[in-house]
């Protein structure tokens, strides 16, 4: 009897603790996971910076600071960082400016400025190779816009561009890493959508100085001519009739003796 009793305290604690909510959460919660760490972020490429480029490159001070003032040089960095196409840059030496005398920068509008400077980037980044094949598909767009375009054409292998104002080449290579290539270039791009199209000729160049012979001098026909040996030249014909003039003097005289005797 008092076993049966135990059996039935027992079922009925089971029964109790089956139908508690803290038994039930006990026995339904699964085991705890530890948490699976992240990946880590892919490292951000590192970008070229226009700005110490130009700065340390070479003498590009005066387009840096065209660049700086009219904010240009935020375009082309972001196109150089955000963009698949990357970007391709002429760059005139300092010297260029200074030589620049007709058309002028200074009475240019901050617009205008603007639209020079953009004229000397494309929104693509070609190497030197590139400009083979670019030749042929002339005039190429610039980032100033469809009016602003350039001709290039490739002589064994050196890069000229023309912009109607300006004729000059590619001559040599600042930095060409995809997605950037620089180049130096011998003169300012001056783009006809701002100038006009009522381009001045180009200066005839200077003729050499025909320089005359000294009056005492041998002329050209007289130092190298050659006598035949019966004439002589002109001072021994001078020295042979000198000396024939003579004799017919002494036979005169001769002659006036024998008469008188």
């Amino acid at each position: 009897m008092n076993l049966y009793l135990i059996f039935l305290f027992g079922i009925w604690l089971l029964l109790l603790c089956s139908s508690s909510p803290a038994c039930a959460r006990t026995a339904a919660s699964p085991p705890s996971l530890s948490p699976i760490p992240a990946p880590a972020p892919a490292p951000a490429p590192d970008h070229v910076n226009l700005t110490d480029l130009l700065t340390v490159a070479g003498p590009f001070h005066k387009f840096l600071g065209y660049l700086e003032s009219t904010k240009v040089i935020d375009t082309f960095q972001k196109q150089a960082n955000d963009s698949e196409e990357g970007i391709t840059i002429f760059v005139p030496k300092d010297g260029a400016f200074s030589s620049l005398k007709k058309p002028s920068l200074s009475n240019l509008t901050k617009g205008q400025l603007k639209s020079l400077l953009l004229f000397h980037g494309l929104p693509h980044y070609y190497t030197l190779a590139d400009f083979n094949a670019l030749s042929q598909k002339s005039p190429i767009t610039t980032f100033a816009g469809e009016q602003y375009t350039l001709n290039f054409t490739d002589a064994s292998g050196t890069v000229h561009i023309s912009s109607g104002w300006t004729n000059t080449k590619v001559s040599s290579s600042v930095l060409s890493t995809d997605p950037i290539a620089v180049y130096q270039v011998d003169d300012v791009l001056l783009p006809e959508a701002i100038f006009g199209t009522d381009i001045p000729p180009a200066p005839a160049p200077v003729p050499s100085p025909n320089v005359a012979p000294a009056a005492d001098s041998p002329s050209a026909e007289t130092e190298g001519r050659t006598y035949p040996s019966s004439m002589g030249s002109p001072s021994s014909s001078f020295r042979i009739s000198g000396g024939g003039l003579c004799s017919q003097l002494v036979l005169a005289v001769s002659s006036g003796m024998l008469l008188f005797s």
